[in-house]
This record gives C-alpha cells, sequence and structure tokens, in this order.
C-alpha cells in the first residue's frame, strides 16, 4: 500500500530511472514514485540496440529493464509518451507536455542523452539514421538486411564504440560498410591510437573499408533517397544509408532551465552533481548519461554514457534521496562485442593521461590485456577475449600502486600478485 505523504519524481524512462524505482521500493520507501518518460516504450536498456538485438541474435522483447507488469506491482506510477516542458523548483512541481503539474519531494533528472547530428547538406533524405532508441534500433534492423539482401552501401560518420558495432552487425547482413573518421584510428578518444590499430586491423578483416583523416561535408540524393556521401577532402563514397555515430549530447535543457549547476561543455558537458548525486538544489539528483559526478577515487568531474553508469547510478542517486549515505565511486566500465571479439574496459584514460600502453597477451590473436599507465600506475585496462578479470583490474586501478612494467606485461606473472 502506497503512502502518499512523500512522493518522488524520476524524469528518464531508461536504465538508471527504472533501477532507481526499483531501489526506492526495495530499500523500502512506501511513498509515491512516478516515473516519466518520452518514449511509449517501457523502459529498456540500450547495449541490445547495436549489439544483440540489432544482429538479430536476440529477441525485442530481452531489451526491457522490467516485465511491464512489474511497474503496478510495485506501485510505480508510470508516464510513458510524456515530456516534461518545466521544472518549477520554488513550487516543487514538474510540468507536463499536457499541462498536468505533479509535484515532488525529491526529483531524480535521468534524462540521458541525444545523439549529436550532422551538420551538412543532405541530413533531411530518408536512408540517414541515428541510434539511441529503441524504434531507430527497429528501423535500422530492417534497413541492415535489406543492405544485405540488396548488396547495399552503408556509410557511417564517426569510428566509436556505436559506430563500429553497427558496422559489425551490418557484415553480418552482408552489407557494404564505409566508415569515415576523422582520426586516423577508430576510438581515438578512448582508447587512443596505440590499442586503436587493432580494431582497424579486425575490421579490414571483415571487409569494413575506413576512410581515415577526413568528415563528412554533404551527403546527396535523388526523390529524396541517399546516393552518395562527399567528405571535405574531395572524395565521393556511393551510399545507400548514412549513420551519423558521431557522439551523443547529455540532455540537460531542463536542469539549465531550472537553473541548475551545469559542467563545462569542453569538459563533457552535463549536470553537475557531488559524489552523493545531488545537484546544486537539495532535493534534485541526476544519474546516468545527464549527470557530470565528482569522482571522489579519480579526483575529477566524469561524465559517463555507459550502460553500468546508468545501472549503478539510478540505485545510488535513489539511496541517497532516502537520506543514505552515498559516495558514487565506481570505476568507468563498459563492455563491446565485434565479430569474435569481446572486451571489456574499466577505468579513465584519455589520450594524453597516460604514457604508456601496455600489452599481456597476444594482440595478434586478440587474446590481451591492454594497461593505460601513468607514472607506473594502472589508469585503466581493456580484457579483450580475457575473461573473469574485471574485478582484478579495477583493483589495480583503485589501488593506485607503483607496479613493475614488465611484471604488468608478463602473463606468467599472476595479476592477483600484482601490487601487492
Amino acid at each position: 500500500m502506497v503512502d502518499a505523504h512523500q512522493t518522488f519524481v524520476i524524469i528518464g524512462g531508461g536504465l538508471a530511472g527504472a533501477k532507481a524505482a526499483e531501489t526506492l521500493r526495495s530499500d523500502g520507501f512506501t511513498g509515491r514514485v512516478i516515473l516519466i518518460g518520452d518514449e511509449r516504450d517501457h523502459p529498456y536498456e540500450r547495449p541490445p540496440l547495436s549489439k544483440g538485438y540489432l544482429a538479430g541474435k536476440d529477441e525485442r522483447d530481452s531489451v526491457y529493464v522490467h516485465e511491464p507488469a512489474w511497474y503496478a506491482q510495485a506501485d510505480i506510477e508510470l508516464h510513458l509518451g510524456q515530456t516534461v516542458v518545466t521544472v518549477d523548483r520554488d513550487a516543487k512541481a514538474v510540468r507536463l507536455g499536457d499541462g498536468t503539474a505533479i509535484h515532488y519531494d525529491k526529483l531524480l533528472l535521468a534524462t540521458g542523452a541525444e545523439p549529436r547530428r550532422l551538420d551538412i547538406p543532405g541530413t533531411d533524405l530518408a536512408g540517414v539514421h541515428h541510434l539511441r532508441r529503441l524504434a531507430h534500433a527497429d528501423r535500422l534492423k530492417q534497413v541492415l538486411a535489406s543492405l544485405g539482401r540488396d548488396n547495399g552501401h552503408l556509410v557511417i560518420a564517426g569510428a566509436g564504440w556505436i559506430g563500429l558495432e553497427v558496422a559489425a552487425a551490418a557484415r553480418g547482413y552482408g552489407a557494404e560498410v564505409t566508415v569515415v573518421e576523422p582520426n586516423q584510428t577508430p576510438l581515438h578518444s578512448v582508447i587512443g591510437p596505440e590499442v586503436g590499430q587493432i580494431f582497424t586491423d579486425l575490421h579490414a578483416q571483415h571487409g569494413v573499408r575506413f576512410h581515415f583523416g577526413a568528415r563528412l561535408t554533404e551527403i546527396t540524393g535523388q526523390d529524396g533517397m541517399v546516393l552518395a556521401v562527399q567528405t571535405d577532402d574531395g572524395t565521393e563514397h556511393p551510399a545507400h544509408d548514412v549513420l551519423a555515430a558521431i557522439g551523443a549530447a547529455p540532455r540537460t535543457s531542463l536542469a539549465e532551465a531550472a537553473g541548475l549547476e551545469m559542467t563545462d561543455r569542453g569538459h563533457g558537458g552535463g549536470i553537475a552533481v557531488d559524489a552523493s548525486l545531488r545537484t546544486s538544489d537539495p532535493d534534485i539528483y541526476a544519474a546516468g548519461d545527464a549527470a557530470a559526478v565528482q569522482h571522489p577515487l579519480l579526483g575529477t568531474r566524469l561524465r559517463v554514457e555507459h550502460w553500468a553508469n546508468a545501472l549503478n547510478s539510478g540505485p545510488a542517486a535513489a539511496r541517497a534521496m532516502l537520506g543514505q549515505e552515498v559516495s558514487y565511486d565506481r570505476i568507468p566500465y563498459f563492455f563491446s562485442d565485434q565479430y569474435d571479439l569481446g572486451l571489456e574496459y574499466s577505468g579513465w584514460a584519455p589520450p594524453g593521461a597516460y604514457d604508456q600502453v601496455l600489452i599481456r597477451g597476444d594482440a595478434g590473436k586478440r587474446e590481451f590485456i591492454a594497461f593505460w599507465m601513468k607514472d607506473r600506475r594502472v589508469l585503466a585496462a581493456m580484457n579483450v577475449n580475457v575473461w573473469d578479470v574485471t574485478d582484478q583490474l579495477q583493483r589495480l586501478i583503485r589501488s593506485g600502486a607503483q607496479l613493475d612494467p614488465e611484471a604488468v606485461a608478463d602473463p606468467s606473472v599472476g595479476l592477483e600478485t600484482l601490487g601487492s
């Protein structure tokens, strides 16, 4: 039985919001829990959208966080397909697009991110795609299957995680794929050039063509359909469809309009929160892709757009809303599957932050662990087709211990002995 003495409102119907609602109930909150999402689908997880579901390996229903009936059983009030247009901090109320006002005692902003758009001519053509929502994946899945049947050509702008995962899925359907990327290797902003070349080789062996050092300048078409793309070095690539995979921007307009403190866009943007995920308003919290957390372990403000962050920060924010002591110090973590390569990445080591990359294992066989080091300390590590080592790798990152580089790179030295 719900006690209406308090109302907690969650804006955002993704994984962070759904797991926050679940945690409020599991941790004993008996007040009203209202979850508002601007999509009509029940809350779902995003990794399958570029992995198993898109590739045709997983069923559509596998993406949902909970069975639809769970929300009523847990007394979660769902408002799906509804947009929040304002947050009134003085009145402690949110207003929906249909004019409905909902009071809150505590508010969680789990508004996520949205795909960055190509600012070039031709983006209004029918064959230009983004991948962020389930509806996008539904459409793109049909497109890839059609391209595979008809020997069609997909051009992908951007060689980040989404771009590479979609490239792998497209090749699985038999589509021709060209990836246009301004840097000289894939995943440059995440793993740097040292390991990025491994992904170039992986995709090239599966028939993907890369065009590095270039950006799209125009998408040309006829009768509303894509025919080709132009790049800034004068190259033309044939295309039947184009995927813009050039990153995502945090959805912060509500928070900005409400006057909450924001993080500088040059540092990833996002809603500024402390280690308890509290914003500059003591009754408003933020989690997931939109939140820029003052990370107590890494000593910097960090916005992370990956599944594990949504999975863990939603519950952490819920506990903080309940008055529990929270210090959100999770090591950033993500995973990817491309062809027969599976990987897990832990830590934070953007280009320029590290002074050495060490490889333990056989990079040629794609069975290895890469370590990004600074002053002999592990900043980040990525295990590729090597499993059940994430806890040990995260322990090394947390320890901050200075390590012998030869021992780090030596597979005969047990990971559990490093730093001990």
